[in-house]
């Protein structure tokens, strides 16, 4: 009997009767792929699985809430991202660019669990066993019920588990997993999804916390169908310079915690090590009284950072003058660079403009605008910032400086570093009143701001 394929996009997970060069959906090239209906693919009288541990509904009032004890992982930037530990039963999908560190740092929390936990399984389809444990060896793991399966087959994995009955797994990565109920390749759309499902149902019925390793595509998003974030409760993204040593771990979904979310690490020959003070190591290497140089104050989940914001100004060679911005979003320094020429009147309109934020690190928030405003004006003027001033806030079309929010926070910490004044929106002045050793000036415009900031 022939059976009936349809075509599903790699991207989006929209389907097809037949192969288009372009996905209808997403726009996407070439990312069709055959595949079998769920239908068709799935064995007769397949096992009807739940999440739930009674058949029928029950009243909200009579459920009794569990308050599960989270799991360290020894690592406590990890902990910190995961909103505090890991939680027992639950799938969390981490992902990053090849060779970021995500592996590593699994095996080093792997090993901390197999020590104070129980039997960990750590599923590789990617490594073999010798290259796992030369890893190890590397990192100084120590003997331990740690467990190492090289992989790719989803129904092999799941009797493992149920033959260990571990209190940790790993499966390195979600994309080489395939099942046998289906004919498409490993990282398919429906691949990817039956594995992800059947590892919530073992991740859930058994209450053994997993995590999965997911690929990225060239965008920086994680590769797959959309679903496969909406099945997992957790998201996290490894994040990270090539020619930088730290990395950073964020938080983009969790059910367990706050979002955006960051913990620092700092990449070493035995392995990542936790950053307590991200601070400290991104204004290490700030030159004193450089013009075109602020120190921003940003909030990442519940974490100050107090980060340097670089500008250069230059006279354009060309028609046209150009704007880079380098861990911030181009169009929104656009959209600054015409807020301070027209509320501020400094002419930009033939100069080269580029911006970057020092130590590779990615800043998103609105509270940014000021710091990128006051280090394109000093470099304007040539003139530095007035020595230990911070700054931060958002700025509107109008040249208005809005209030932002944890202006507590975001000024306690650059009192906690050493600098003596902080630039802040006038609605947060109030809010920010108790730090002591520091001078709190309330803006209201960008003018003032600049004033404020720069020895004019």
């Amino acid at each position: 009997m022939k059976h009936k394929t349809i075509f599903a996009c790699q991207e989006c997970g929209a389907q097809s009767a037949k192969w288009l060069g372009r996905c209808a959906e997403c726009g996407a090239w070439n990312s069709l792929v055959e595949e079998l209906p769920a239908a068709e693919a799935a064995a007769p009288g397949a096992k009807r699985y739940t999440l739930a541990a009674s058949a029928g509904s029950q009243l909200y009032a009579d459920i009794d809430t569990v308050v599960a004890e989270r799991l360290s992982s020894g690592i406590g930037e990890f902990d910190r991202v995961l909103g505090g530990g890991v939680v027992p039963g639950s799938l969390v999908l981490i992902g990053g660019e090849p060779g970021i560190g995500k592996s590593t740092l699994l095996l080093q929390a792997a090993a901390h669990f197999a020590q104070t936990a129980g039997p960990v399984l750590y599923s590789s389809g990617e490594e073999s066993e010798h290259q796992i444990k030369s890893r190890g060896e590397r990192l100084g793991i120590a003997r331990a019920p740690l467990y190492i399966l090289a992989e790719t087959c989803l129904e092999r994995i799941l009797e493992e588990i149920a033959r260990l009955r571990p209190a940790f797994v790993i499966v390195d990565s979600i994309q080489t997993v395939f099942s046998l109920k289906f004919q498409s390749a490993p990282g398919s759309i429906g691949q990817v999804r039956e594995s992800a499902t059947q590892l919530l149902f073992a991740a859930k019925g058994q209450n053994i916390p997993t995590f999965l390793v997911g690929h990225v595509t060239k965008d920086g998003n994680l590769a797959g169908p959309k679903a496969l974030e909406h099945i997992v409760d957790t998201v996290l993204y490894f994040e990270g310079e090539k020619h930088h040593s730290h990395r950073v771990v964020r938080a983009v979904k969790n059910r367990f915690g706050a979002v955006s979310e960051l913990g620092v690490f700092e990449m070493t020959g035995t392995g990542l090590r936790a950053v307590p003070n991200p601070s400290q190591m991104f204004l290490a290497e700030r030159p004193v009284s450089a013009p075109g140089s602020a120190v921003l104050c940003c909030v990442e989940g519940s974490r100050p950072l107090l980060v340097e914001v670089q500008a250069l100004v230059s006279t354009s060679s060309y028609g046209n003058a150009r704007r880079m911005a380098s861990g911030l979003d181009q169009g929104r320094l656009s959209l600054l660079l015409a807020v301070l020429e027209k509320r501020a009147g400094l002419n930009l309109i033939a100069e080269d403009v580029f911006v970057n934020v020092a130590g590779g690190i990615s800043v998103d928030e609105p509270a940014a605008d000021l710091g990128v405003l006051a280090a394109v004006a000093s470099s304007i003027r040539n003139r530095p910032l007035q020595e230990g001033t911070a700054v931060f806030g958002e700025v509107g079309l109008a040249g208005e400086v809005r209030g932002v929010s944890q202006a507590a926070l975001r000024v306690r910490e650059a009192a906690q570093m050493g600098f003596k004044r902080c630039i802040v929106p006038s609605g947060n002045c109030s809010a920010a009143d108790g730090a002591e050793g520091i001078e709190l000036i309330g803006v209201k415009t960008v003018s003032e701001a600049l004033e404020q900031t720069i020895a004019w």
